[in-house]
């Protein structure tokens, strides 16, 4: 089980609270988020809030790029980006009083034989006097097309629950080229509340791996890399 890989309602999650506090920041400057980035944001959000039940404070992450997800400053190399392994054209985002509406689909672009074993590494990084640091906050699910479906996690719960055609995923997962993975519509709302801890100051960022391993455990030189960056603000009631 990854620290991610947890069942909330019983705060089975292996986390400390000061860094659950500091991967707050995963929210979005309003105006400038794509569904597929609105997805992901919410997706970690809700985890998070599951995790923990001490609140106090409002805050929100002001994203230095429009783009959102940029491709990663130190990746493995041979690593793509996230608009490089998914083509996200086809995914409309709305926004409204009730929240982010989510619908459309997203076509894979990463190719892999299905045999391969895909795992998913986020590693949460703070800037400080010049250099990015690591943060104990850290999660590896060593087989993602595994676990994507499982209801108990989280990956299920607040993010694969919504494609429509499951069964057709589940098959190809995420590195078959081709693939449509098509939502049915929901709605997101992406607010972070009543945040108890130490105050969150300065730039941080999360970076996303996924790396491919044969039928041999090696690792593959294919990877996905990417990462948000920004700086944590306090909401004024």
């Amino acid at each position: 089980m990854s620290r991610f890989d947890c069942i909330p309602d019983k705060i089975q999650c292996n986390v400390s609270r000061y860094w659950v506090y500091n991967f707050y920041q995963m929210l979005y400057k309003v105006g400038t988020i794509t569904a597929w980035h609105t997805t992901m944001f919410a997706t970690l959000l809700i985890l998070i809030l599951a995790s923990t039940d001490i609140l106090a404070t409002d805050y929100i992450l002001l994203v230095e790029d429009s783009d959102i997800y940029t491709p990663c400053t130190d990746g493995p190399p041979g690593s793509v980006s996230l608009n490089e392994a998914f083509d996200v054209s086809e995914m409309p985002v709305e926004l409204d009083e009730e929240g982010i509406h989510v619908s459309g689909n997203i076509t894979t672009r990463w190719s892999l034989p299905r045999n391969y074993r895909i795992s998913a590494k986020m590693s949460v990084l703070h800037f400080n006097r010049g250099n990015w640091e690591p943060t104990v906050f850290n999660s590896l699910t060593p087989d993602f097309c595994d676990a994507m479906f499982n209801p108990n996690l989280f990956w299920y719960k607040h993010w694969f629950k919504n494609f429509e055609n499951r069964d057709e995923i589940q098959e190809k997962c995420l590195a078959t080229q081709g693939t449509v993975l098509v939502y049915n519509p929901f709605v997101v709302v992406p607010r972070l509340n009543n945040v108890m801890g130490p105050t969150l100051k300065g730039r941080y960022k999360v970076v996303f791996l996924f790396e491919a391993f044969n039928e041999q455990d090696e690792r593959q030189p294919s990877s996905v890399c990417f990462e948000i960056t920004g700086d944590a603000e306090k909401i004024k009631n």
